[in-house]
């Protein structure tokens, strides 16, 4: 692992509704941040873990100020529309990635012919649970690959820190803590090995029996072919899918057993494979989840 490797900061995923989200979200035990409002059409209402990452299931809150952004030149609605147009309302979109410095990725993306387009800056309000309330300021970098068009990748860069805790909302029912691994799908995983290990900043990648294996600086990122997913998550996906597809994440729990019990709680249909829990997209959860326990 290299020291300069980039680590995952947050996963986009495009729900058709945001409190459908918010409701499914807190059916699967996590607790979900207040809504929050882009200044360019598009909302979340994000789950943070005490890894420092995130989730963002991503809405859009007004379709005539997404759609002016996109025709403006901001990547973030245009490849969230594209995304819709082309895979449906709800998936996984989206890798972000940490960084100190949006502006100097951007230029390593435009070196290495991996830009997805200009770099966007805005700022928006944010309401933490105690009430206090602050300015979040953003500057996000995007990589893409035009033969992947329903996913890409992005550095975000926090330009004014929050200066209220969110370690309550890092408290979760099912017992998660963080991201341990994205499974991304292609037919040809290692056609895209070079643009994930790129973006990512990651010295190399691991061949696997499925795929490719590319280390982050907090998670791992799996490039797997549809067999591969259907040996490791249960998941049936067409063949006939060309490019890269966000198809499963997989979270790092305290105890199995706790997941386990909150999900037969609350009547979530879920399978248990090897040392995983599985549960399938449902609306409001695009995605596979996937549980497992870590030491």
């Amino acid at each position: 692992m290299t020291q300069d490797m980039l680590p995952i900061d947050h996963l986009v995923l495009p729900v058709t509704d945001i409190d459908l989200a918010r409701e499914r979200l807190g059916k699967l035990g996590f607790t979900v941040a207040p809504d929050a409002r882009h200044p360019f059409g598009t909302e979340n209402a994000c789950v943070f873990f005490t890894d420092k990452t995130y989730l963002e299931p991503l809405g859009v809150a007004s379709v005539e100020e997404s759609e002016e952004t996109a025709r403006e030149g901001n990547v973030f609605t245009a490849r969230n529309q594209a995304f819709r147009f082309r895979c449906g309302s709800e998936g996984l979109s989206a890798i972000a990635f940490a960084t100190g410095d949006a502006k100097q990725e951007h230029s390593r993306f435009v070196k290495g012919s991996i830009s997805a387009g200009p770099v966007l800056q805005f700022e928006r309000p944010v309401k933490m649970p105690d009430g206090a309330e602050s300015v979040a300021g953003f500057r996000l970098a995007f990589a893409g690959d035009l033969r992947a068009p329903d996913f890409f990748l992005f550095a975000v860069e926090r330009i004014n820190p929050l200066p209220a805790s969110r370690s309550a909302l890092e408290i979760h029912a099912n017992g998660v803590t963080g991201i341990a691994e994205i499974a991304l799908a292609a037919p040809e995983p290692t056609a895209f090995g070079e643009f994930v290990r790129a973006a990512a900043k990651a010295a190399s990648a691991d061949v696997t029996s499925f795929g490719l294996e590319v280390p982050t600086g907090n998670a791992k990122i799996s490039l797997m072919t549809p067999e591969g997913l259907e040996a490791y998550f249960d998941l049936a996906t067409p063949d006939s899918d060309r490019g890269l597809r966000g198809r499963a994440i997989l979270f790092a729990v305290a105890d199995l057993a706790v997941t386990e019990a909150h999900l037969a709680a609350n009547g979530v249909t879920y399978t248990r494979k090897a040392n995983r829990i599985l549960v399938k997209p449902a609306p409001g959860q695009g995605t596979l989840f996937a549980f497992e326990e870590t030491p």
